[in-house]
């Protein structure tokens, strides 16, 4: 099935669901080559490594009150805790430096991806902004979400494609219930329901190297896994695989 929601591009945003399975409370995700697995934060105290069927491979803590997001920075990782904290930490848990406070003191972040010069985006609920953010917390730039069409009201979980720069982020049931594609410079490209596959997404993450995305539903505490085809201009050739399983 072709979820496009926009006409004109020669590639447009398409999804086949390839699997899912039960796991308990997933919310933020990232993927990592390095372990052919998915980080995922639960709102709680810790975050997991899990491999892509499920099975956990270690937990870690921060000095945050709760892990909401995680995302890769290099080969380490950062997380936030949902009320303006993050937090730089080694994949074994180690504390890298001292929490840090993004610039304003808050934000209800609730995903987050890091590009390749190091600038952290952000997606954040009530009030409702992408933001841009350098390494030490400054905002760079940001979107009111709820200004787009359709509105994004309730976005959870964002993925980045380090192919392209483009950012797939999803909004829960509270919202739309659905996938949003946008470009690097964050305008928006597409749509897609995500309601065939479940309801209330909080997570997303992408693996570049097999065209496949992942997205945590809610209700139901499942992964579903999808290959993924992104919006692309009118000529362009289908993109390559990116980095994946480096551990292989």
């Amino acid at each position: 099935m072709a979820l496009v929601g926009m006409s004109g591009p020669a590639f447009a945003l398409d999804l086949q669901l390839t699997g899912q399975y039960s796991l308990n409370r997933p919310a933020s995700l990232e993927y990592d080559p390095a372990f052919c697995g998915l980080w995922i934060a639960n709102e709680g105290p810790e975050a997991i490594l899990v491999t892509l069927d499920g099975l956990e491979l270690r937990r870690i803590t921060s000095d945050l009150f709760r892990i909401k997001a995680i995302a890769l920075e290099g080969n380490d990782l950062i997380v936030a805790d949902g009320g303006g904290r993050f937090q730089r930490l080694s994949k074994n848990g180690e504390a890298l430096a001292a929490p840090f406070r993004i610039e304003g003191e808050w934000a209800d972040t609730e995903g987050m991806v890091v590009d390749d010069a190091g600038v952290i985006i952000t997606v954040e609920d009530d009030p409702e902004f992408l933001t841009w953010m350098a390494p030490d917390g400054e905002i760079l730039r940001r979107i009111n979400t709820m200004t787009l069409d359709p509105p994004l009201s309730e976005a959870q979980g964002i993925a980045r494609d380090p192919r392209t720069g483009h950012l797939l982020i999803v909004d829960d049931y509270e919202g739309s219930n659905s996938l949003y594609e946008f470009d690097a410079d964050g305008t928006l490209l597409n749509t897609a329901s995500l309601l065939p596959y479940g309801i209330d997404p909080e997570g997303i993450a992408i693996r570049p190297g097999s065209n496949e995305l992942f997205i945590a539903f809610d209700q139901g505490a499942s992964i579903a896994s999808f290959t993924y085809t992104p919006t692309l201009p009118d000529g362009a050739e289908p993109l390559r695989p990116g980095a994946d399983c480096m551990m292989f």
